[in-house]
Order: C-alpha cells, then sequence, then structure tokens
C-alpha cells in the first residue's frame, strides 16, 4: 500500500489537463507508441471534435523511482463549469491533485472553484504552471497568482509544458514524493467507494470503485450498502487503457466490477461496496448528491419512441450520473421526460449524445428553474413548469433561486460586464484586484437570467477573456408572471415561460417577431400572440399564402370579382377552423438565442 498514490488533475477547461494526462501515460509506458493519440483517456467523439472532457477517466500507470516500483491511479476530470460534479466525485477517490494553470491565460474562476473542492476533502494539493513554452506565456506574473491562492513557496511551483514534455519527471517526483499513500486497513471488512458507473451493451452496468478498507476477491459475494441488493464478482480487475482482471483488487486500489447487473438504479454513484461473509457496520461518508439547475422537457419527435427513448435516457444516466429525468406529458408535444440539467453545456452535450448514441431524434423544450409558490391558504409547493403555475388570485408570492457568479476578467472589461449582470437583475457584491490587470468580480443574480445565454454574451463582450463561475445561494422573493404563446387562439404549453414582470414585455415581442420569421406559410392566416393571464402584451401575423383567384376575369364587372373573393374568404376562415399548425424544431431552439 505505501507504493500507491492516487491523484487526479484539476484545472479551468482548455488549460492542458488531458494533453499532460497523455505526457504522463506515455512517459510512464502505460500507452504504447502504437496507440499513442490526443486526448487518448477522452473516449468519446464529442470529447475530441469539442476538444473537452465531459466523462472523468480512470487509469493506472506504474513507475520506478530509484528502485522502488510505484502503483499511480490517475483520474482525469473535467474543468467547465458544467461537469463539477464529475470532478467532486474523483476528488472523492484521491488523495492528490495536480492544479494546472496555463501561464498564458492565468488563474481562472474554474480554478479556484475546483481548489476549493479539493482543499475541502485535504487533498494535496501541487501547482503545476502549464504551456509556458507558449510566446504569450507571463510565468512570473502567474506564479505570483499560484502564491496568493494556494500559499504556497515559489519553487514548488513545476514549470511545464504538456505540449512540448517539459517538467514531466519533476511532477511524477512530486507525485510519489508529496501525495501520501492511501489511509486504510487492509485486514478490516471490505469498504469501497464507488465513484463511476459505465453501461456496456453486452456485460450489463460496470462500476468503478476504489478500495477503502479490506479487499476484494473474484467470485465471491458482496453487497451494495445503500441499495442493499447482492451480487456475485464474477469479473474485478484494475484499468489500463483496457480493464484488466485480477483475482484480488487490495485496499488503496482503483478497480472495476462486473456482476450482470442490469438495473441503472441500482448502482448509486458514492455507494459503498462490501462483503457478505464479513459486512462493514456503515458505508462511507461525505458524498454529495447531485443538485441539477437547468430543467427542460426532452420528447421524441415521433411518440411511438416514447419507451426507447425511456431506456436510452436510463442508459445515458448510467454513464452520467447527474442527469436527472422524470415522466411528463405536454398538450403540444405527448409524452416526454422533464429533465434536470447542471447547465445549458450539459444540456447540449445529453441532447447529442442521444442523437449519436441511440440514434433518437428529441425536441427540447424552453429551459427553465425551479420556483417556490407560496398560496394564500399557507400551503407551498415547487414549480418545475409554467403550466404548474397557480391561478394569481391564489398566490401569495414567489420565490426564485440566486446564485453567487464569480467573474475573473481583465480590468478593460469590467464596464460591459457590470452592465451585464445588472441588465440580468444582477446586484454587485464585491470587487477585487488579483493582479494589476486582472480582477475578481462577485455578484448575486437570479438563476434563471444565466439560464438562456449569458455564458455566451460573457464571452463576447470580454473578447474570450472572462471565466465565469457559480454556486446557489437559496431563494429570493421575485416579481414574476406566466407569459403564454398562443398560436391561432390556442396556448403551445412547451413555450411558455415564467418570467419577471419587468422583462416580459420585450420578451413576448421577441418571441412573436421570431416565431413569424420561422413558421411556414400555411394556406390560413397564423396569429401569433404574447399573452400574461388574459391580456394579450404582443402579436405578429404570417399572412397566407393566397391564390391569385381574380386572375381569370378580364375586365367585366367588378361584382364577379368581389364574388370569387368573398368565396376564397370562406374557405380560407372554414379551413383556419380545421387547419393546425406545425412548430418546427427551430422555433423551439431560437427561443433560447434570442438576444444573439
Amino acid at each position: 500500500m505505501k507504493n500507491i498514490r492516487n491523484f487526479c488533475i484539476i484545472a479551468h477547461i482548455d488549460h492542458g489537463k488531458s494533453t499532460l494526462a497523455d505526457r504522463l501515460l506515455e512517459f510512464t509506458k502505460t500507452v504504447s507508441t502504437r496507440d499513442a493519440q490526443a486526448q487518448v483517456l477522452d473516449d468519446m467523439d464529442l470529447e475530441r471534435e469539442r476538444g473537452i472532457t465531459i466523462k472523468s477517466h480512470a487509469i493506472q500507470m506504474n513507475y520506478t523511482l530509484d528502485g522502488q516500483h510505484y502503483v499511480l491511479n490517475l483520474i482525469d476530470t473535467p474543468g467547465h463549469v458544467d461537469f463539477s460534479y464529475e470532478v467532486s466525485r474523483s476528488i472523492a477517490a484521491c488523495e492528490g491533485a495536480l492544479l494546472i494553470v496555463d501561464a498564458a491565460q492565468g488563474i481562472q474562476a474554474q480554478t479556484i472553484s475546483n481548489l476549493y473542492l479539493a482543499l475541502e476533502n485535504d487533498l494535496v494539493i501541487i501547482p503545476v504552471l502549464n504551456k509556458i513554452d507558449l510566446p504569450s506565456a507571463n510565468p512570473e506574473e502567474v506564479k505570483d497568482q499560484i502564491v496568493d491562492l494556494v500559499g504556497c513557496d515559489r519553487d514548488e511551483i513545476i514549470p511545464a509544458s504538456a505540449k512540448m514534455g517539459m517538467g514531466i519527471e519533476e511532477i511524477l517526483y512530486a507525485i510519489i514524493h508529496k501525495i501520501h499513500p492511501p489511509k486504510g486497513d487492509p485486514n478490516g471488512p471490505l469498504q469501497a467507494l464507488i465513484f463511476d458507473s459505465v453501461f456496456n451493451s453486452f456485460r450489463g452496468i460496470i462500476a468503478y470503485y476504489k478500495v477503502v478498507n479490506g479487499e476484494i476477491r473474484k467470485g465471491e459475494k458482496v453487497k451494495f450498502f445503500n441499495t442493499e441488493k447482492e451480487y456475485f464478482a464474477e469479473e474485478i480487475g484494475i484499468l489500463k487503457l483496457d480493464k484488466i482482471p485480477k483475482q484480488v483488487v487490495k485496499t488503496g486500489d482503483v478497480g472495476y466490477i462486473i456482476s450482470g447487473i442490469k438495473e441503472a438504479k441500482e448502482v448509486k454513484v458514492g455507494d459503498t461496496i462490501t462483503s457478505m461473509e464479513r459486512p462493514c457496520a456503515e458505508g462511507i461518508k461525505g458524498f454529495t448528491d447531485v443538485k441539477p439547475m437547468v430543467f427542460a422537457g426532452i420528447y421524441p419527435v415521433d411518440t411511438d419512441d416514447y419507451e426507447e427513448l425511456r431506456a436510452s435516457m436510463g442508459k445515458l444516466q448510467l454513464n452520467d450520473a447527474s442527469l436527472v429525468f422524470e415522466p411528463e406529458s405536454s398538450a403540444a408535444l405527448g409524452f416526454g421526460f422533464r429533465c434536470g440539467f447542471l447547465g445549458m453545456l450539459h444540456m447540449e452535450i445529453i441532447q447529442e449524445r442521444l442523437e449519436r448514441e441511440f440514434n433518437m431524434t428529441v425536441i427540447t423544450t424552453v429551459p427553465n428553474v425551479s420556483y417556490h409558490a407560496y398560496l394564500t391558504n399557507g400551503e407551498d409547493y415547487v414549480i418545475n413548469n409554467p403550466s404548474d403555475m397557480p391561478d394569481p388570485a391564489r398566490l401569495a408570492k414567489i420565490e426564485e433561486p440566486y446564485i453567487k457568479a464569480q467573474i475573473i476578467t481583465k480590468s478593460e472589461y469590467i464596464g460591459a460586464i457590470m452592465t451585464l449582470c445588472i441588465n440580468k437583475r444582477g446586484l454587485i457584491k464585491g470587487q477585487s484586484y488579483l493582479t494589476t490587470d486582472r480582477v475578481e468580480l462577485s455578484f448575486e443574480m437570479p438563476l434563471a437570467e444565466i439560464v438562456f445565454d449569458f455564458y455566451d454574451r460573457l464571452k463576447t463582450i470580454s473578447k474570450g477573456y472572462a471565466s465565469f463561475d457559480y454556486h446557489p445561494v437559496g431563494y429570493q422573493e421575485s416579481s414574476l408572471v406566466r407569459l403564454d404563446i398562443k398560436l391561432n387562439g390556442e396556448p403551445v404549453d412547451a413555450l411558455s415561460a415564467l418570467i419577471h414582470r419587468d422583462n416580459a414585455y420585450n420578451f413576448g415581442k421577441k418571441i412573436c417577431e421570431k416565431l413569424k420569421e420561422l413558421l411556414p406559410r400555411q394556406q390560413f392566416e397564423i396569429i401569433i400572440q404574447a399573452s400574461i393571464g388574459v391580456k394579450v402584451i404582443a402579436r405578429e401575423t404570417v399572412k397566407a399564402l393566397r391564390k391569385d383567384v381574380t386572375a381569370k376575369c378580364y375586365g367585366g364587372d367588378i361584382s364577379r370579382k368581389r364574388k370569387l373573393l368573398e368565396k376564397q374568404k370562406a374557405g380560407k376562415k372554414r379551413m383556419r377552423q380545421v387547419g393546425n399548425v406545425e412548430i418546427p424544431q427551430q422555433a423551439f431552439l431560437a427561443v433560447l438565442k434570442l438576444d444573439s
């Protein structure tokens, strides 16, 4: 056990985590030259295309230093704020972390957020200054930032370039000498923490775990502590580039277990595996449940695919424990699911994975957040959907979730960023200069305001130099109304939204204008209205396609033309009563990008 080191890599998005992981694998000869490629651990096409890590990936490396053989278990983590849940799970299975900071970009908001996560779990932090070979690198200034943040000595910061392979030996030396080996009782009852699971269509569910106490043997009967389900450990082993079966996985090691589990809900990430012969007295503590931030409906385009979509979502949830869903139905879209996501990028990734991995074409409704409604009779309940909004006469007050946002940017963009945040109903809470030209701004603002396009606009006005991180701070009372969109008098529940009274008119007007562009013209006139209750606040009309019925009348009496026009008018009126309007998928998506 004294030669095992478990560590993860934490950093802001695009600071070079995956590249550094590639170099470590090459240096320890875990990956042969034949298998070597960029982003070795990122096995999803989506991750390679976008250049981001979506899933945590565990891999074991062997390294010899001063004649001693060491086993290094690396867990590569995502860097985007939407995937911080993945990071928290990885951190729970480690004793140390490499904190990577880009020498050109300096410390960003997510770096700070992930660092605090690691410090809460008492991890040993090894600061690494990456990309020092870039012409725009500013190593001395960024070293000052790291010293201020971590409180280490300047000499402890390892200068490196993952791309060029510089500093890799020093990093491995630091991992072995600074990170302490896992603590645990090899002779105690088995306790193993599940930190991830994946679905394999042939083998069922494969759970990844870290053995905290005791050891797990092939073929023994094991029990999952919280779900109280019992299984045989058909195959256990360790994670190299492929899974390597073993007879026994001992204390402090990271491994996998295959036991023919078919049901997604039987494997809870954060659960404890224990042995049936000598069960442990209690499960491993310190694991938090995921809190979804953004809610949206996902519906199959063809209602016959509902059951198939349910199965696909179940398999996806295994691979991504932060996805939460429950069935719901909509008058416009039929049966579907109400899903909880950690953010807009997470929602986009899930939608794309459903299409790629399961061939499911889906419609996603307008994202929203959960509100708390308090009625005049003293009752209170959670509103997840605008259609759940109670009658205003019975409503005493409504509260919406607020977040504390941290934005780190260059000082020249402060004005534009403050304007953006104040327009989004934000209150500035603090402003501190990290260096002469880098500022950290903190705001309190409603979560609903950042759900749509806040992150994109922040990046645009700061020319990509602002980084953003947030965490929830509770609920506050707010003046919210339900905005309904009607087509020819019929409300479209998938487009209705809960919105602040001050923004309702502008939002309604924009949606009507956007729908006018996107709805295909019909043989009859389509009236698009935005209303609050019975009061219509905006209206647009899509004109009918008309055939020129008077073309055959050359001259002659006006009454002949009028007779033909009246006949056409009556036909259009009848058609409007029976015709229904098909809403294209772009219309649902366009609502999300109204301000861009």
